[in-house]
């Protein structure tokens, strides 16, 4: 699949949610976890992840994620090394 003008989309995740603690990736809640979207390139993924994390700073215990979801679709395809 392709974006128009032809650049391959390299999808992204981006979704958070509250942790249970400082020291590992275990959620309070997998019900509210924030799923903000599907990126067609690391950039604007990025950009979503900074907001989000800029927007909840306050709360030491919420963290966003990147998922590169092209790497999970497609393992032996190695563009988009980010």
């Amino acid at each position: 699949m392709t974006e128009s003008g032809g650049k391959k989309q390299l999808l992204h995740l981006v979704f958070g949610g509250e942790l249970e603690s400082l020291t590992d990736v275990q959620f309070r809640d997998l019900n509210d976890l924030d799923i903000v979207g599907i990126f067609p390139d690391y950039a604007s993924a990025l950009g979503a992840w900074k907001a989000k994390a800029q927007s909840t700073v306050d709360n030491a215990h919420m963290r966003y994620f990147i998922v590169h979801m092209h790497r999970l679709l497609d393992p032996q395809d190695k563009a988009g090394n980010k």
